[in-house]
């Protein structure tokens, strides 16, 4: 028989809405204030663009 574990899944899965919804949210915060510089080159910048496929 299978033995399941469902608060560890959910703290898991929790875990990594949290730090999906972190990088996220840098990423908005980072290219906002490029933005109001108007600094070109947030377009360009892998992290800002792809924040869920980039790490770091």
């Amino acid at each position: 028989m299978i033995a399941a574990d469902a608060a560890a899944s959910f703290d898991r899965l929790a875990r990594r809405l949290i730090d999906r919804a972190r990088a996220l949210a840098e990423a908005r915060a980072a290219e906002t204030l490029l933005a109001r510089r108007g600094d070109p080159a947030r377009w360009r910048k892998a992290r800002l663009l792809w924040p869920q496929f980039t790490q770091g």
